[in-house]
């Protein structure tokens, strides 16, 4: 299935529809099958520790799965989380940016199925991985 979106009109729609994190994110690429997406970190994401906490860890897989199935279904605000497993595995790089990459395994009718793997920026082990399946709401 073909892409819907370019880079910059995927990000003016995430942007459009959720603005409560508008510049919070950036997409560095975008291909048929995966794309890279980072969490701009900033003192809000940050927890105890001087670490990204972990809800900030899931927003990024959250939003790099949304992104990788509304780039391929359209403009369609209403795909839900329907499961998230995620393991943490290393503690973040403190100052660092997270960069999120995203694959998608499968894209059917009512359901689509990514992986994510989430690595401090520069960095060559991912500190999370992540699985997640959306609901696309039927057309």
């Amino acid at each position: 299935m073909s892409l819907k979106f370019t880079a910059p009109e995927l990000i003016a729609f995430i942007e459009d529809v959720f603005p409560q994190v508008r510049g919070d994110f950036a997409l560095d690429r975008l291909e048929e099958d995966s794309l890279v997406v980072r969490l701009i970190t900033a003192e809000k994401h940050l927890r105890p520790g001087n670490t990204v906490s972990g809800p900030s860890m899931f927003a990024l897989a959250d939003v790099a799965a949304y992104m990788m199935t509304v780039a391929h279904i359209g403009r369609e605000a209403l795909a839900v989380t329907t499961n998230c497993s995620i393991d943490f595995m290393r503690k973040p790089a403190a100052g660092c940016d997270l960069v999120a990459h995203t694959k998608l395994l499968k894209l059917g009718r009512a359901l689509s199925v990514c992986d994510v793997l989430l690595f401090s920026e520069g960095t060559e082990k991912p500190v999370a991985r992540a699985g997640l399946t959306y609901s696309i709401p039927p057309r």
